[in-house]
């Protein structure tokens, strides 16, 4: 990683593993250690916000470069030397422990809640990046589930090989689908592979194989990709997903350079894609959280919370 592009993300309070791993506090951790307000992930799934380490094992090389993302762009191609997947963990849980010091003496914070933050009980493979390019991505979520913990990971879908020969499963795998058709995901996530869609349609196909809870993320962009709920409920029959999560846009980050705040869409607007796809697909709007612009829909009567 070249040093300039390190130094912006440690500004950025990233905190690294080897020159490909990194850690950060996410913003509703904060909020959930100071004000009790709680990520998604809490309200839909029963995930805890303070205890949740948001992290990835590639933070700066991805197969899209999405105009609506919010993280730092520095894709490089030489060889890097991979982490083992246990000294991966260790290290970047012994960085969020660092991380989470300084709320110790906040009178906001709870004593139980920092003790209990200092031990995360689950793990985002989300952060940055395009997690299944690590080459040892079922080793480290091995990692994680022998310490009790339970695992999210979240691709963009143009490694289908990596996810059909994942041993073990994460615990929830998302599938970022953030385009109806192809021009759109063209033009919206701009892959950095010709064959991006024919990737991401082979991973729709495989999810139904796959012996975990799948999540079709819909991020949705106001006058870009949003709409088309016709051809979103095509592929997502393809997929047949446990849950699926249209989510809005946030104008946030390094998408600031490309995209403006009129893109960002109101939670109504979601939530009428989001009933619109539902009433395609025969099935409801399960729960829904206005802050963060996001609706859950699957089947009436489908538990959403994890068994922990």
């Amino acid at each position: 990683m070249r040093g300039e592009l390190k130094k912006k993300l440690e500004k950025q309070q990233y905190h690294f593993s080897g020159d490909h791993a990194a850690v950060k506090l996410c913003h509703w951790m904060k909020q959930s250690m100071l004000h009790e307000r709680h990520c998604y992930k809490q309200e839909f799934y029963g995930m805890s916000s303070h205890r949740c380490l948001q992290m990835t094992p590639v933070v700066h090389d991805c197969t899209h470069e999405c105009v609506f993302c919010w993280r730092v762009r520095g894709f490089e191609g030489e060889e890097r030397r991979w982490k083992d997947p246990e000294v991966m963990l260790e290290e970047l849980l012994a960085e969020q422990k660092l991380m989470v010091t300084g709320f110790k003496g906040d009178p906001r914070c709870q004593k139980s809640m920092y003790e209990e933050a200092r031990e995360p009980r689950h793990v985002a493979i989300s952060l940055a990046g395009e997690p299944t390019i690590y080459p040892y991505l079922g080793a480290f979520i091995e990692q994680c589930h022998r310490r009790g913990m339970t695992t999210f990971l979240v691709t963009n879908g143009t490694f289908p090989k990596v996810l059909m020969d994942l041993d073990p499963l994460p615990t929830q795998l998302y599938v970022t689908l953030a385009a109806p058709n192809k021009q759109i995901y063209l033009d919206a996530c701009q892959p950095r592979v010709s064959d991006g869609w024919e990737l991401l349609m082979r991973t729709l196909e495989a999810l139904p194989s796959l012996d975990t809870r799948t999540v079709i993320r819909h991020t949705l962009v106001q006058e870009l990709n949003l709409g088309w709920e016709e051809e979103y409920a095509k592929l997502d029959r393809i997929a047949d997903p446990t849950f699926i999560e249209p989510k809005g846009f946030v104008f946030v980050g390094d998408s600031r350079k490309r995209m403006s705040i009129d893109n960002m869409p109101s939670h109504a607007r979601v939530t009428e894609f989001g009933l619109k796809l539902a009433n395609l697909l025969g099935i409801e709007l399960l729960k829904e959280k206005p802050d963060s612009r996001v609706v859950l829909l699957g089947d009436k009567g489908q538990r959403t919370e994890l068994e922990l």
